[in-house]
């Protein structure tokens, strides 16, 4: 592994950015889990070296331009520096999770059925702020009224996103997993050129058993997903909606159960070498 020295420019819910030069950064992926866009006081051994290794794999394995140079240590990258598109770019396959809910709210004009884990028609493009304490969904017009894309440079994002989306779902669908969600992120580089940029992993998306796959009901997650449902099941998220209403700080988070942080390694390692191939030593 390289020996390289950075100065720490960002700390991150789960990953540690530091600055090497003028033009060059390294992300330090942390046994550190977030939920909620709550930090939780419980780790998961091994995650950050998971998630390296899967940020590797995906970079490597997505054939489009992207901002990685090499992996330094077990749980270290070493990028190029970008000027980071504050959106999050998310693609979602399925009506699940958060889209679920705003539709449920009527949030979200949705014309198909509002069946729990169905299909959509199609992949949909459904960004949210990044950098904000909260991230909140955001339209086409205010990410172009603020001046983060062109309606063309948007326009064309929207386009990658899916067909990487649609390229990661074919993969994952080799390993008998279904990919619901996705995360990704953006940078410009010094040119103006728009690279795949941050980390992909169980961090950044959904993944479902194809054999356990059944529509209208909660699914088996392997990603985070464990974690979330803990706390809605004791409760914390409720307190993080009743919080959220009466504008109040979010409430201090539980300690993960055992049987929970042993469970989302298990399952981080799982995912890893049935979608990679690769060996987790």
């Amino acid at each position: 592994m390289v020996d390289i020295i950075g100065k720490p420019i960002r700390k991150g819910k789960v990953k540690d950015v530091y600055e090497v030069d003028k033009n060059n950064i390294f992300f330090h992926f942390t046994d550190r889990i977030s939920a909620f866009d709550i930090i939780l006081p419980s780790t998961i051994p091994h995650k950050g070296e998971i998630l390296c290794k899967f940020a590797s794999y995906w970079f490597e394995t997505l054939d489009t331009p992207n901002h990685m140079i090499k992996i330094i240590d077990k749980d270290k990258i070493l990028v190029k520096k970008l000027e980071i598109i504050p959106i999050e770019c998310i693609v979602r396959g399925y009506l699940y999770g958060s889209l679920y809910e705003r539709v449920i709210k009527k949030e979200v004009e949705f014309a198909s059925e509002t069946i729990l884990a169905s299909k959509l028609p199609n992949p949909m493009f459904d960004p949210t702020t990044k950098f904000e304490t909260k991230d909140r969904p955001i339209s086409t017009e205010e990410i172009i009224e603020k001046g983060w894309l062109s309606n063309e440079e948007f326009e064309s994002l929207k386009k990658l996103s899916i067909e990487l989306y649609k390229k990661m779902c074919e993969k994952v669908a080799e390993a008998d997993l279904i990919m619901a969600d996705v995360k990704l992120e953006f940078g410009k580089d010094q040119d103006g050129n728009i690279l795949l940029a941050d980390s992909i992993g169980p961090d950044e998306f959904r993944l479902w058993s194809k054999d356990q796959y059944k529509i209208g009901k909660s699914q088996e997650a392997f990603d985070k997903q464990i974690v979330r449902d803990w706390l809605i099941q004791v409760g914390y998220k409720q307190k993080i909606d009743k919080a959220k209403e009466n504008r109040e700080e979010d409430p201090i988070p539980p300690e993960l159960p055992n049987n929970i942080i042993t469970k989302v390694r298990e399952r981080y390692i799982y995912t890893y070498e049935k979608i990679s191939g690769r060996k987790f030593n």
